[in-house]
């Protein structure tokens, strides 16, 4: 069977935290906490607005982070330090895996799509200079709805954009959130678990399938 399949971007398919480098030239030791730090946040701020109903875009919530890591390390940072932090989204490494993976199902017949909740100018820069875009159809963001992931509306929206129905539309994600919000809204959902320290949330929604990486979702979905 071929899937109509949404991959989540940061965390999915570019590791988010991959500013490690760039963090340590301005911050020192700190960098990989304050990144881990920056990265949670943002999503939080992302899940508070889509709650609130007061719709900022992703690039709002990742400044207003950065913002609060700031104050939380008490580290000053210029204005055009923090630009320059900001525009590195841009060029945020793929996971080694991610490449092999999409072309193995894109030689199967699947159709592939990036949804996430950063706006879509920046995720398709963000595809483009990571060379994950060739092997993408679509690029779908929640910017066009005005609310994040896991409101049920974003997934519906996936659907519709990819003309595909529960049964042959897959949210594919490393977040236990998304999965959970994918699949409560009817959708299949697979659980990318990057690391074997990870854990799935104890709730009464679990994935459709658990994979390491997506060269092993390629082999399952192509078998």
């Amino acid at each position: 069977m071929n899937y109509s399949i949404g991959f989540d971007v940061y965390g999915t398919l570019v590791d988010p935290v991959d500013m490690g480098l760039h963090l340590e030239n301005l911050i020192g030791d700190k960098a990989s906490e304050f990144g881990q730090l920056w990265h949670d946040k943002k999503v939080e701020y992302a899940f508070r607005r889509g709650l609130m109903q007061q719709y900022a875009d992703f690039t709002v919530c990742t400044q207003q982070a950065l913002q609060y890591c700031l104050n939380v390390y008490q580290i000053s940072l210029s204005t055009t330090d923090q630009q320059q932090l900001m525009a590195r989204f841009a060029e945020l490494s793929t996971f080694d895996d991610v490449i092999p993976g999409l072309k193995k199902l894109v030689q199967h017949g699947h159709q592939l799509a990036a949804f996430s909740n950063g706006p879509e100018f920046s995720v398709r820069k963000l595809m483009t200079n990571s060379h994950v875009l060739p092997h993408l159809q679509h690029v779908i963001s929640v910017d066009d709805l005005q609310t994040y992931k896991p409101n049920p509306d974003v997934y519906q929206y996936l659907m519709r954009r990819m003309h595909a129905d529960m049964n042959s539309c897959m949210m594919v994600s490393s977040n236990p959130w998304d999965v959970i919000g994918a699949k409560s809204a009817g959708l299949q959902a697979v659980w990318v678990k990057r690391s074997p320290s990870k854990l799935f949330d104890p709730w009464e929604i679990q994935p459709d399938l658990i994979v390491s990486d997506l060269c092993e979702l390629a082999e399952v979905l192509n078998s």
